[in-house]
């Protein structure tokens, strides 16, 4: 047998695709998973077909998993793969528009049979006909492999094929050097009830890995070495879940119980899973019939003194608009979670897209503010989790949280934190009269606010003495009586959007990042082109360019110290997975010429795309 070097990289890209029956989000989240054991730093992109089960063998039912690990601190999983694993060749095609010349193609070739080859739109069979001869191709044999695995095994070999999918994970697994153990344990966890099933998928993992280290077809084996990290537990968590654990803290830390109540929809429904698995926290769930359905029962606990939640996507949060209104009215608790997706209409349910900020700012009958609040990356969810709900809780106001499908299928490595630090969210529920009549009595006002947050008090019923009216129609100011008074109504209006501006003072001023204090150009952005955002500008500086960059986590409002840092500059611009709806609002507000980097193709920006755009405005000073 051949001794193999193995040679060192500082980072790889790798790509998993397949059919939406191969297992290809299996495969790449195994690959993950070990690739954490060993400690590198790496960013995962799950991309689903938008279909259940699209035709097999088709473009439409390519399912794809790119994860880049790396020995050094990363922001992104990648531009373009330098390896993509393809099970098929609709695999292939629908993925050689990103691979780069020279990159690497590890093909299960037992699928390139005519059949297939045609489904996925191929004249000519690509193994054959030198369309590839620009790039490092391995062909392999993984189905017939596996099925000949699957026969010690007991397996039927249509059976057994379904099992390739941990044959390529070997493969990778040994090409690359990860451990074995953490993917032979899980195997027998998932499907140790079915010993059968368990034995197959081990063999044809083993069987991968063997092959790597017998068939002779790799001149080397890589290794990526550990990054460095500082001390503590870690965990490679998704931005969903750490979403979901971010709103149990924010719970915990206003000890108060949480409800929510969503109805499924991609790609937020992984919160609705995740917190249902919570009861220990004192979390309740409710899977409603309807989006309206999910917003009013979350809306109902918060006015009976629970953290209300409730999430969704962007056509769901359309359908909350009526009953985001009745909570802006009331004046209670609420966090709404939009977790946005491509549209309009159904749109792209599992492509990523950023196109829900001005529904967000705007979205509602009347005059209806409310704070936004977004995340910039998968563990960063945990934080804004945190924000949405101390500021809801704090200033008694319904609160949009935007996250995006890239954001909530995606994963990091995140350092768990020291729950003890996290601190405290005073909930301050009324527990007594709070205004006193001409002839001496007390009674309750639940329109009488809060001189600094001009919040109302918080009256869960039930206790004595503090009844009050609620409903939609106009409140009096104090009183809370209906009032059909146009005075009046102005005066509510200008004090719901009082409270809200309010917010900028309790929030902390935006930081820019501008390494010698001489830059030019500011990129802002906000949501997950955090990222893409940091590699370009990083990329620019390391070619001599001088640029800043800052990120918005409040978008409304926005920081106080916004406007000054914008003035600052001779070029502003904004990249967003949108036509431009954040330099819509800076434009606006700041009357400032803000030059918008848009895209909208179901897919986060590269960082190449953002170092591109910074070349030009560079270009034009």
């Amino acid at each position: 047998m051949t001794t193999r070097q193995t040679e060192q990289l500082d980072r790889v890209v790798i790509r998993f695709a397949g059919d939406s029956g191969d297992g290809m989000q299996l495969t790449g989240d195994r690959f993950t998973a070990s690739s954490a054991t060993l400690g590198n730093d790496l960013a995962t992109f799950p991309d689903f077909p938008a279909e259940i089960r699209a035709p097999a063998g088709t473009l439409a039912g390519v399912s794809a998993f790119q994860v880049a690990i790396s020995d050094h601190d990363i922001s992104t999983p990648g531009d373009a793969p330098t390896v993509l694993v393809a099970m098929n060749p609709a695999g292939l095609k629908a993925n050689m528009g990103v691979m780069e010349r020279g990159t690497t193609l590890i093909i299960n070739a037992d699928a390139f049979d005519e059949r297939s080859i045609t489904k996925a739109g191929y004249a000519s069979n690509p193994l054959t006909d030198g369309s590839l001869n620009q790039y490092t191709v391995y062909e392999v044999p993984m189905t017939s492999i596996t099925q000949e695995a699957g026969k010690e095994a007991g397996v039927k070999p249509r059976d057994a094929e379904r099992s390739k999918n941990f044959f390529a994970l070997g493969l990778v697994s040994w090409l690359y050097t990860r451990p074995t153990d953490a993917t032979l344990e899980w195997i027998h966890a998932k499907f140790g009830g079915k010993p059968q099933v368990e034995d197959a998928n081990t063999r044809a993992f083993r069987a991968g890995y063997d092959f790597g280290e017998t068939a002779e077809l790799f001149d080397a084996r890589y290794e990526v070495r550990p990054s460095v990290f500082a001390p503590g537990d870690y965990v490679n968590v998704s931005g969903n879940t750490a979403l979901s654990w971010g709103l149990i803290a924010a719970a915990k830390m206003a000890d108060l119980p949480m409800f929510l109540g969503s109805y499924p929809i991609t790609p937020a429904s992984d919160i609705l899973h995740e917190l249902s698995k919570r009861k220990e926290f004192g979390i309740r769930t409710f899977q409603a019939e309807d989006e309206i359905a999910g917003i009013g029962s979350a809306l109902g606990a918060a006015y009976g003194g629970s953290l209300g939640v409730t999430t969704t996507s962007g056509p769901g949060l359309a359908l909350k608009g009526e009953t985001l209104g009745l909570a802006v009215s009331l004046e209670l608790p609420l966090v709404v979670v939009n977790i946005q997706r491509g549209g309009p209409s159904t749109g792209l349910p599992t492509k990523t897209e950023q196109s829900d900020l001005l529904q967000a700012m705007y979205g509602r009958h009347g005059e209806a503010p409310l704070p936004i609040v977004a995340a910039k990356s998968p563990s960063d969810c945990f934080e804004a989790a945190i924000e949405a709900c101390r500021i809801a809780v704090k200033y008694r106001t319904p609160v949009i949280l935007l996250s995006d499908g890239y954001l909530g299928n995606g994963t990091e490595p995140w350092k768990l934190p020291d729950t003890s630090t996290l601190g405290t969210i005073e909930a301050n529920f009324a527990t007594k009269p709070n205004h006193v009549k001409e002839d001496g009595s007390e009674v309750f006002w639940p329109y009488l606010r809060n001189e600094e947050t001009l919040a109302r008090p918080w009256a869960p019923p039930g206790v004595a003495g503090l009844e009050h009216r609620i409903g939609g129609l106009e409140k009096a100011d104090g009183t809370g009586n209906v009032s059909y008074d146009n005075v009046n109504h102005e005066k509510m209006v200008h004090l719901r959007q009082a409270k809200v501006d309010g917010i900028a003072n309790d929030i902390a001023d935006l930081e820019v990042d501008d390494a010698d204090g001489d830059a030019r150009l500011l990129v802002i952005g906000w949501g997950s082109t955090w990222g893409s955002i940091a590699a370009g500008v990083q990329r620019t500086r390391a070619k001599g360019g001088k640029v800043a960059q800052a990120h918005l986590r409040h978008l409304n409002p926005f920081p106080k110290n916004l406007g000054e840092v914008l003035s600052k500059y001779d070029r502003v611009l904004v990249p967003e997975m949108n036509l431009g709806q954040l330099s819509r609002m800076l434009r606006a507000e700041f009357l400032v010429d803000a030059q918008s980097l848009s895209k909208m193709q179901g897919s986060p920006f590269r960082a190449a795309e953002i170092e591109a755009a910074i070349a030009e405005q560079l270009g034009a000073l």
